[in-house]
């Protein structure tokens, strides 16, 4: 008898980072008995990320928009974490306050406000590089689900005395004869490619062998070696890159009704030759099990076509 079942089971390879996942579309319509944790209630009187609440904070490392350190006219603001992942001989860990607003997310923000957000991330980035970090890793966690704690929009940027695991693999993967991420722009990146969500200069699209459902890459057409650049060129690249993000979260929203997710920049380890810079934005809509932490093989119930079809 015929079935009219997607495909059940499809073991695809991701180049860029050199794992596999499973696709098991057939697994999303499996019943769930257990419950969801209930949303929680907004307070916005005592967020220490607000307007007004400067002094809640540790010193202030920098901002965009008029005012004084530790003053009300910010923009952008950047302090310490006052609860750090690394410090000391670890690193060291800052949190970027997106906007003043209290429920404006990233995938909220204009472009000319996130293309300042990322000329911003990309100055601590910088500014770890002069302080003698190995690396520095730009983050944004949106959703409890996604590890957010604080409800307030804001990203965290760690300067690490390591070069990050991934990051190193990827650089790896990124040292054959011929750019992987150039490669993916030109297949599953083309305008005509049924992986594209957003075309352009720095196209976002679904990866063909996407770990997590709705999963997106964002990369510049142009060969971006270095994040915190400051030269023309990178300086378009960066905000062609933030544009995008900007356009294929506000889709991710409107398809799945603002889902958790995180945004992570990946840039190089500064000791490294080349790279071509990047942006992952990955939902959080379903959770890693035992299969994905037992074995580094991801599984994902939704095709990355399809979702990328959705997403358009």
């Amino acid at each position: 008898m015929a079935s009219n079942l997607p495909r059940l089971h499809e073991l695809r390879h991701d180049p860029l980072s050199d794992r596999w996942t499973v696709m098991a579309p057939a697994r999303a319509v499996r019943p769930h008995t257990t419950r969801a944790a209930p949303p929680s209630s907004p307070n916005t009187e005592s967020c220490p990320f607000c307007p007004g609440n400067e002094s809640k904070t540790p010193p202030e490392l920098a901002r965009t928009g008029p005012g004084g350190p530790g003053e009300p006219g910010w923009r952008v603001r950047v302090f310490p974490n006052l609860y750090p992942i690394v410090d000391g001989e670890i690193g060291t860990h800052e949190v970027v306050a997106l906007s003043p607003s209290h429920d404006r997310s990233i995938g909220r923000l204009s472009h000319d406000e996130i293309v300042e957000l990322f000329d911003l991330l990309a100055d601590r980035v910088a500014a770890h590089e002069r302080a003698g970090y190995a690396s520095s890793q730009a983050i944004v966690n949106h959703g409890r689900a996604a590890g957010a704690s604080i409800e307030h929009p804001h990203a965290q940027v760690l300067g690490l005395h390591l070069q990050p695991p991934t990051i190193v693999a990827e650089a790896k993967c990124l040292e054959r004869s011929a750019c992987v991420v150039c490669a993916l722009q030109g297949s599953e990146g083309a305008p005509d490619s049924a992986f594209i969500v957003v075309a352009g200069d720095a196209p976002a699209w679904c990866p063909s062998a996407s770990a997590f459902p709705y999963e997106m890459i964002v990369a510049p057409r142009e060969h971006l070696a270095t994040f915190h650049a400051g030269d023309s060129d990178a300086v378009v690249a960066r905000a062609a890159v933030a544009r995008t993000v900007s356009e294929a979260l506000a889709r991710l929203d409107a398809t799945l009704d603002d889902p958790p997710y995180n945004v992570v920049v990946h840039a190089p380890p500064f000791a490294t030759a080349d790279f071509h810079c990047h942006v992952h934005i990955w939902p959080r809509i379903s959770n890693l099990a035992g299969l994905e932490l037992g074995t580094g093989i991801g599984a994902n119930t939704v095709l990355p076509e399809d979702a990328a079809a959705q997403l358009r």
